[in-house]
């Protein structure tokens, strides 16, 4: 990795293309547009992690807080699958609210 990104640093140095990017997202973008998310696979899959991050911690934290509300004392003996369930319901409760019951 360490080896990757020294090149890929010092290639990118080079060329016009990268140097007015302001965010993440414009360089990953850029690295897209340009081929070499081919030549550097380990920087490019560390611009991916960096953009997916906040957003897989946000969920995971809205899940803990769902964890808190479900699993109430009366709840405290159910097993793992339905716990399972009952936090996705919880958790995705506006999708929940467009399932109906009805009948063709």
């Amino acid at each position: 990795m360490e080896n990757e990104l020294g090149l890929y640093i010092s290639n990118v140095r080079d060329v016009d293309r990268f140097s007015n990017l302001q965010t993440i997202v414009e360089l990953s973008q850029k690295m897209v547009e340009t081929g070499k998310h081919n030549h550097y696979p380990m920087v490019y899959r560390l611009l991916k992690l960096v953009l997916v991050l906040p957003v897989a911690t946000a969920t995971i934290e809205r899940c803990f807080s769902a964890i808190k509300i479900v699993k109430t004392f009366l709840r405290n003996r159910i097993g793992d699958k339905f716990m399972s369930i009952c936090l996705i319901c919880y958790v995705e409760k506006e999708e929940m609210l467009k399932v109906t019951n009805a009948r063709s």
